[in-house]
């Protein structure tokens, strides 16, 4: 391990157990130095408050594999246009943050400890703003709702058409600002459809807790409003090189993405096999289990396994879609895709591997409200 790796990971253990309280101080000194920045953060924190540390913390400390993070952080400099990010913010941002981190580090924080934050800081924020810098697209896209369904008590799916045309690739995510009804706060969602020629696009959202966004999205959202639409991210996409047969794992709304890379295949896929596995809690949460029907019926290398976890009297398979997973195959030579909540997806991935499925076969996309 390099020196400045050392540093890092040294210096955030003395502060990793108090991670709500630097996140706070990290905002109360941002907010309190330049109060201007305060009006581009929603007015609910709850999410807020850790996400940008998270994701600073998370991109220093794995700066020793730059081929991979390199083009994430480029990405994710061109997803902060949405925020109304100018240059200068990213200063002010990476000063608050050493602030935190020596404010709740006591005594043990040393001068070295400063440097090593300020330099892996400094390369995260070049590699942001080059990514920035080189987005010729707009910050977001306007988009009109033009169709809106309840599926379940609380589940919607329901088509945008961009007001300009957005480019993504099946499997990617984008973030979405519903204006009207929470201002400010974006979350992203998978579309649920390839690119189209119309280039309408389709979302599937359940209404999680006291998630602001999904709620609205669900509840309140009608025909005619108008959300902005963020650039796109991800990388669980198709390579088409591949001949390997295919496994997609879907739990609840995480069939998303998942429905956009069948609908990729379907243009294409001449010679793989492709099994989906889709699982929820009950039979009313497989909302969209008619439309993965008629695409198995159309497509003879399709094929669809459904579960449920809360349901007894459900026809299908029962349990957990992990386990339901286990107990069809083998499976060390196809290529997976999950998509879910966290917990769904944490426990895929260690089936797969007890199942001994090579980690590079394995593309995911993990979501929380």
């Amino acid at each position: 391990m390099g020196d400045l790796a050392r540093l890092l990971k040294e210096s955030w253990s003395l502060v990793e157990e108090h991670q709500d309280k630097v996140a706070g101080y990290f905002y109360a000194r941002m907010f309190l130095s330049h109060p201007d920045l305060r009006d581009l953060f929603p007015v609910h924190m709850d999410v807020q408050r850790a996400r940008l540390l998270n994701a600073i913390v998370t991109s220093v400390q794995t700066l020793e594999d730059p081929e991979r993070f390199g083009e994430y952080l480029r990405a994710l400099g061109r997803d902060h246009r949405k925020f109304h990010v100018e240059p200068e913010h990213y200063e002010v941002v990476g000063g608050a943050l050493i602030e935190a981190m020596r404010a709740f580090a006591g005594e043990q924080w040393s001068i070295e400890y400063d440097q090593a934050w300020a330099d892996a800081y400094a390369v995260i924020a070049s590699k942001m703003l080059a990514g920035a810098e080189a987005d010729e697209n707009p910050p977001y896209w306007y988009a009109e709702v033009v169709a809106h369904e309840r599926r379940a008590k609380d589940i919607a799916v329901f088509t945008v058409l961009p007001m300009q045309p957005l480019e993504y690739r099946a499997g990617q995510y984008l973030s979405i600002e519903c204006s009207k009804y929470q201002p400010r706060l974006w979350r992203t969602y998978s579309p649920a459809n390839a690119p189209r020629r119309d280039n309408t696009i389709d979302f599937h959202v359940r209404a999680v807790g006291a998630g602001w966004v999904s709620s609205a999205l669900v509840r309140r959202l009608q025909v005619g409003d108008m959300i902005k639409v963020a650039a796109p991210m991800g990388s669980m996409t198709l390579d088409r090189r591949s001949t390997r047969d295919a496994v997609f794992v879907a739990g609840g709304t995480g069939l998303a993405p998942i429905k956009s890379l069948l609908e990729e295949l379907t243009r294409y896929n001449r010679t793989r096999w492709v099994h989906v596995f889709f699982g929820a809690r009950t039979r009313e949460d497989l909302y969209d289990l008619a439309d993965l029907n008629r695409l198995a019926a159309r497509y003879p290398w399709l094929s669809v396994v459904t579960a449920c976890s809360d349901d007894p009297t459900f026809p299908g398979e029962q349990g957990e879609i992990s386990d339901v997973v286990a107990r069809y195959g083998p499976w060390q030579e196809h290529d997976f895709f999950v998509s879910g909540a966290g917990g769904m997806v944490r426990s895929t991935l260690k089936k797969l591997a007890e199942l001994q499925v090579p980690s590079v076969r394995i593309k995911y996309d993990s979501f929380n409200e």
